[in-house]
């Protein structure tokens, strides 16, 4: 199993100046600033990753970190390194998009620009509910988001919306790697809210693991968004989940089940990224890691023999500027796995991990 904490950095990346995140650090910051404290996490080596002491190690426990070689730090290409595929050119990113591009996907729009998505319903979602035109923003990242009354403009319209946009930008050879329906509730500006009902559409990947473990007989398990990360491409079974809650009973469910046939589970815990990274509420996403903490205290008993492996796609620091992903290190902590896992290495180790596993 590999599951992807969303956005849990460990200490700017070298080119971190690049990309303006210098002195990002999502997970050393909250250790010093909001008293974290992650005792099952440290005992699969993270204290000490992080120099910040040691803790008995689990039996099997390993641990590294891993820098990313693609370019860029979003959500699509952190996964995709991650299963094997390293992007040599970014994605395509813009500050706002060309009117005939929106034209095309089905305009007229409100917004088009870049933009935190809370504060955009704020300003544009009362105008959106009197004009019943889609709000359109992007930001940093290679996303195009469009947000929609979930009741009022219809979650089926919006998804069918986002899908035309997807395929608008394929036609036109415009590589962003996300277009994200964003529904909301609400009915003024102080109640709105966006729903799970998030859905993404990606770009199409390239061959990564998930289609050699495929070709090979292995079963490969999407929890949460990893189905919409790969496009369905490589993904034999999916579990949309609404939360990290929900994402967490689906891994117990789906780890407690017999199955004869050889199966990865391949999960995304979101809401670091989403609701306290993004939103940069550092108090939020201390209480969110302790939860997954002690959610895995009662999860490592049952791992026995089998390969266990924690990691992230970018990091995400909530007291950086901006609203942001931050270009970061992330941790690599194993339990069983087939080989050490190498410090400093690519993001690429995970999908070579992967892959020894299932060839012992």
């Amino acid at each position: 199993m590999v599951i992807v904490l969303d956005s849990v950095g460990c200490g700017c990346a070298r080119d971190a100046a690049a990309y303006g995140d210098e002195g990002a650090d999502t997970l050393g910051h909250l250790f010093e600033r909001e008293g974290l404290e992650l005792p099952n996490l440290s005992r699969l080596g993270l204290l000490e990753l992080l120099g910040r002491g040691k803790a008995e190690l689990f039996p099997g426990a390993a641990f590294a970190r891993m820098s990313e070689a693609s370019a860029g730090k979003d959500t699509t290409t952190g996964h995709w390194e991650l299963a094997g595929s390293v992007l040599e050119q970014p994605f395509d990113t813009f500050e706002s998009f060309p009117p005939d591009l929106l034209d095309e996907i089905g305009g007229p729009f409100l917004g088009n620009r870049a933009a935190s998505g809370t504060a955009i319903l704020v300003e544009l979602g009362e105008e959106h509910l009197r004009s019943g035109w889609p709000i359109v923003y992007t930001s940093a990242d290679s996303v195009l988001q469009i947000a929609a009354h979930e009741e009022r403009y219809g979650l089926k319209r919006l998804y069918a919306l986002c899908q035309r946009a997807r395929d608008v930008l394929d036609r036109r050879g415009i590589r962003i790697g996300r277009v994200i329906a964003r529904p909301f509730t609400g009915d003024r500006a102080a109640d709105f809210k966006r729903t799970s009902n998030r859905h993404d559409y990606s770009l199409m990947p390239p061959e990564t693991v998930l289609n050699r473990l495929q070709a090979a007989g292995v079963a490969t398990i999407g929890v949460g968004k990893i189905s919409d990360i790969f496009c369905g491409s490589g993904i034999s079974e999916s579990h949309p989940t609404k939360s990290n809650a929900d994402g967490m009973a689906v891994i117990e469910k789906l780890w407690a089940e017999q199955r004869a046939q050889p199966h990865l589970i391949f999960a995304n815990l979101v809401d670091f990224d989403m609701l306290y990274g993004h939103r940069r509420d550092p108090a939020g996403y201390a209480r969110c890691l302790r939860e997954f903490d002690g959610w895995l205290g009662g999860f490592l008993p049952k791992v026995g023999g089998d390969f266990i492996l924690i990691t992230a796609d970018h990091g995400n620091d909530p007291y950086h500027t901006g609203t942001d992903h931050t270009r970061e290190q992330v941790p690599l902590l194993t339990v069983n796995a087939p080989v050490p896992p190498v410090d400093s290495a690519d993001f690429t180790q995970v999908a070579r991990l992967v892959a020894a596993h299932f060839e012992d």
